[in-house]
């Protein structure tokens, strides 16, 4: 059972990409059912006084995407910020920034997922209170899918759902890069890394892009 949390040592000493590995390891102990064990009332006392997460993970808010579970992430391990269709926005931004350059973390993932009720509403161009700005954010990932895809581009049109599901993680991390010099830089500089992924709600693995 597990029962001890992140340290400020232990966080210093991963790397980019060793926290990448871990969190795929995990994912493929939650497909094989051998999710670890853990103390979690051990970990809120050892994490009452402060908090060293390896990564963030900016997801939707799908509840059938329950980030630390998918990828078997315990208390202190992951930031995770969630908005429906995964997209970045200037708080958004802050909370990454402040994930990597305050609180050290060492990867940012944007995590997408199959038939996102998100996106294809952005795919049938809804209208509705403030959802519509909503899924204005997610409308380039439309019009870009709707050159690259055969068919409606409509949510009636799976593979069209799939590929904008695809390209708004794209995309997502692309401005992540373009509107954060701060991350930017220290991807840039090895400090972290920008990744994205697609979580499948039919076999919960997650697939990186």
């Amino acid at each position: 059972m597990r029962t001890t949390t992140i340290t400020k040592e232990g966080q210093s000493a991963l790397s980019p990409a060793s926290v990448l590995t871990d969190l795929l390891e995990g994912n493929n102990r939650f497909i094989d059912a051998k999710n670890e064990a853990v103390d979690y009332l051990e970990q809120v006392k050892q994490t009452v006084g402060g908090q060293f997460p390896k990564a963030v993970i900016l997801s939707c808010i799908d509840s059938r995407v329950p980030v630390e579970i998918v990828f078997d992430q315990s208390i202190g391990d992951v930031f995770v910020a969630r908005v429906a269709g995964n997209f970045e926005n200037g708080d958004i931004l802050g909370s990454l920034e402040y994930s990597c350059k305050v609180a050290g973390s060492k990867l940012v993932m944007v995590l997408g997922h199959e038939a996102c009720g998100a996106v294809k509403a952005a795919c049938d161009g809804v209208e509705l209170g403030n959802i519509t700005g909503l899924l204005s954010n997610i409308m380039p990932a439309v019009k870009l899918s709707a050159g690259q895809v055969e068919g409606e581009s409509s949510s009636s049109n799976d593979k069209m759902v799939a590929k904008t599901v695809e390209n708004n993680v794209l995309l997502t991390m692309d401005r992540i890069r373009e509107k954060s010099p701060i991350l930017k830089e220290m991807e840039s500089n090895g400090e972290i890394k920008i990744v994205g992924g697609v979580y499948h709600l039919s076999s919960g693995k997650v697939e990186m892009l």
